[in-house]
């Protein structure tokens, strides 16, 4: 008589789970924290550049790196912050993404399982004169895998430069690329001034507040979403 297996139990299952499944999200937490670090190191190294390059042209023009620990940096270059935040969750690709039906992903879901870094743009201001209720923008997110293959979503350039999921493997040299290209589309999209009805009322109170910090909240787009903006490419 032929031997039938017997149907695994909820402990074989759990451990099955957490032998497989998380033992995959361990490592792309690892790889995700590899490439942040990688990540800090090319911003800094970007960011010497160009403040070498453009103090010869301009002393008033500053650019400076900085890291808030292990998931956090900036760099400030002139008028704008750029902040890079590293999310400690691993999070699988929303699964109407195309990307799903690539042979990449086909051959193994799991690489489908990502870590994710933020990038936002802040004025500076904002941080030099701690006004709390300014406004950052996502310009860019960065997808990292548990074999270091990357993507980026993004705004404009950001959203199509950096699509290749298959042949996208963060190195050095990608890494300075991308960053390269968020600087550059930061520092080309422009401060609008607030709708006028927006800041046509103001009461006494903030009005008195205004000698110690501005309480009109300012941000490159006010009232931004990045999912429901149009320019979004995933």
């Amino acid at each position: 008589m032929a031997n039938r297996s017997r149907p695994k139990g909820t402990k074989e299952l759990i451990v099955d789970l957490l032998a497989t499944r998380s033992g995959m999200k361990q490592d792309v937490y690892a790889k995700s924290k590899e490439n942040f670090a990688l990540l800090k190191q090319e911003l800094k190294s970007l960011a010497d550049e160009l403040a070498g390059a453009v103090a010869s042209l301009d002393p008033r023009l500053k650019v400076e790196f900085s890291e808030q620990g292990d998931f956090s940096a900036k760099v400030v270059a002139a008028g704008d912050t750029v902040v890079f935040t590293m999310h400690t969750n691993v999070f699988r690709l929303d699964q109407g993404n195309s990307l799903w039906k690539s042979s990449y992903l086909q051959e193994d879901e799991q690489r489908g399982y990502f870590g994710v870094v933020n990038i936002y743009n802040f004025l500076s201001d904002s941080f030099r004169y701690n006004r709390e209720r300014d406004l950052g923008y996502l310009v860019a997110r960065l997808f990292v895998n548990k074999e270091g293959h990357f993507f980026v979503q993004g705004k404009k350039q950001l959203g199509f430069l950096y699509n290749d999921l298959a042949e996208g493997v963060m190195d050095p040299g990608r890494m300075k690329e991308v960053l390269g290209s968020v600087l550059l589309y930061v520092l080309d999209f422009d401060l609008l001034a607030p709708p006028y009805d927006q800041v046509s009322q103001v009461s006494l109170e903030e009005m008195k507040q205004l000698e110690a910090y501005s309480m009109v909240s300012t941000g490159k787009r006010l009232g931004f979403r990045f999912q429901a903006d149009t320019e979004d490419i995933s």
